[in-house]
């Protein structure tokens, strides 16, 4: 039997004038882990969606185990071994966990029989390769952690016998990432191949065997990992030398820009998840918020910038005491001088439907540069997307292209463009860099530090540690609501930082 898995020749895929796949070839050997970054729009996922047969190539050919098929949908793809786990998961959130697994595939007519024989397969999967999972559990009330746990049982059950996952520690912890690659050493150890997409270098040289490189829809590069750096791989994808650290001289704090006092904030069901938390942000300087997911994070941010009301206390930006409640909180939040960018781009920083020009207004539509009145100057708003565009490098430049057509990347992009480039005094920002690729990473970087050098005010909130401890002047450790402590990002180590966010280690934060 051949030892490659899967085999990719020549394989070409259009979408317009978008030359999305250029005559890629790709082998990936049976029984190990293979790595494949790029830039966001280089063609990954593209590529991965054609064998997954989400897409037909153009031309090309596709060998399963040596043998050519003409993969021409998902379930084809699963009838030849090959699962795919997607960046955003295609789960049911109101159905069980077995009931997801299930889905699809039923034996029979009565369920009885097809829920028994799942349990008892969900039962071996997981002893088999540390998978557990309750499998009565309602999905919305699992991590994402475990949500990805589901999405991986489906593909096993399915019985693919290679794993293809896109981008799949985007939304993790770091303590959930590192379950996952435990979870993929032991598939590999039982003969299953996987094909990891991912723009994370630290996470390609840990875990796989082999990377191929892609830049710009075209193969640039396949090397064993062992044999490379993440500054050869950093080069290939971007085409120059890319700086791995952020460079950034000392803070120079000012006047305090925002300040939370006695912020008590409840979520939908009005269980509290902000707890009574205070904290400041001057003028000049970065507080970074670190995390586990799920904390009181999310809240925080939406309750300073207006998106959600708070229960109790107050948000005060330069001085003046912000009035938030009510459906149009956000847009005074605007006004005062007040930016943000959310956690999730796409539930609450664009309407993906919209063209590209039309979100690099949303939310500041009624500004007089745009028109006045109900009339709206299109033409006004297109040239300045378009200059916009060409200043954060957002690709395609066409701003009559609808956003759900750019890469992940590109859509934050759209955002921090759009909230930026309105010169706030404070800048609050959810996982600035979630889901994009390491050119872009560099870039967002450095705006979010050329904001803090004019003197900006910014509070930033980010579950990669990493990101975390280099952007950040002072951080802030939120644990169940509340700030446990504070730590001097220069000094601080990850361990100690991950005892302040299991809640075990505190320091007393500066007021």
């Amino acid at each position: 039997m051949t030892p490659w898995a899967i085999e990719l020749i020549g394989i070409n895929k259009r979408f317009g004038e978008v030359h999305a796949n250029k005559d890629i070839d790709l082998k990936v050997k049976r029984g190990t882990i293979h790595g494949i970054v790029g830039e966001n729009g280089a063609g990954k996922s593209t590529l991965m969606s054609i064998l997954y047969g989400f897409y037909t190539a153009d031309s090309g050919q596709i060998l399963v185990n040596g043998t050519p098929h003409a993969i021409t949908d998902s379930r084809h793809a699963l009838q030849l071994g090959i699962g795919m786990v997607h960046q955003h998961f295609t789960l049911v959130d109101n159905f069980s966990i077995l009931e997801n697994v299930v889905l699809g595939v039923e034996h029979s007519p009565l369920l009885a029989p097809t829920f028994a024989k799942a349990r008892a397969e969900l039962k071996r999967l997981a002893s088999e390769y540390s998978l557990d999972v309750d499998p009565g559990a309602i999905v919305e009330d699992v991590s994402v952690g475990l949500q990805q746990r589901v999405e991986i049982l489906k593909a096993l059950y399915r019985g693919a016998e290679v794993l293809i996952l896109d981008e799949p520690t985007g939304v993790l912890t770091p303590a959930e990432a590192d379950h996952l690659f435990r979870v993929l050493r032991v598939l590999r150890e039982q003969g299953k191949t996987i094909i990891l997409i991912t723009h994370k270098l630290r996470e390609i040289m840990a875990i796989t065997d082999s990377v191929s490189v892609m830049r710009q829809g075209e193969m640039v590069a396949t090397l064993e990992t062992a044999g490379t750096s993440p500054e050869e791989l950093a080069e290939l994808m971007v085409g120059r030398r890319v700086l791995l650290r952020v460079e950034k001289g000392p803070a120079n704090p000012g006047k305090v820009l925002l300040e939370v006092v006695d912020l008590v904030v409840t979520d939908d069901l009005k269980v509290p998840r902000v707890k009574g938390i205070n904290f400041k942000v001057r003028a000049g300087e970065i507080v970074g918020i670190a995390g586990v997911a799920g904390n009181g994070q999310s809240e925080l941010l939406e309750a300073v910038s207006g998106i959600r009301d708070q229960k109790s206390g107050d948000v005060v930006l330069n001085g003046s005491k912000l009035s938030l409640e009510g459906d149009d909180g956000a847009a005074r939040a605007r006004l005062a001088g007040l930016a943000h960018v959310p956690e999730d781009r796409q539930r609450m920083g664009l309407v993906i439907n919209f063209e590209e020009w039309e979100n690099s207004i949303l939310g500041y539509q009624d500004d007089p540069a745009y028109g006045k009145g109900v009339l709206l100057d299109i033409d006004a708003a297109r040239r300045q997307a378009a200059e916009r565009m060409e200043k954060f490098d957002i690709r395609p430049t066409n701003v009559r292209l609808k956003t759900a057509n750019f890469s992940g990347g590109n859509q934050q992009k759209i955002v921090l463009a759009r909230e930026m480039e309105r010169d706030p005094l404070v800048l609050v920002v959810g996982q600035p860099t979630r889901g994009v690729d390491i050119g872009a990473v560099e870039f967002i970087h450095n705006q979010i530090i050329k904001m803090r050098d004019a003197g900006k005010a910014i509070l930033l909130v980010s579950v990669e540690l990493d990101e975390i401890r280099s952007l950040s002047d002072r951080i802030l450790v939120m644990f169940d609501g509340k700030i446990v402590g504070e730590a001097d990002p220069a000094t601080a180590t990850e361990g100690e930082l991950g005892l302040m966010m299991a809640g075990i280690g505190t320091k007393e934060a500066a007021p």
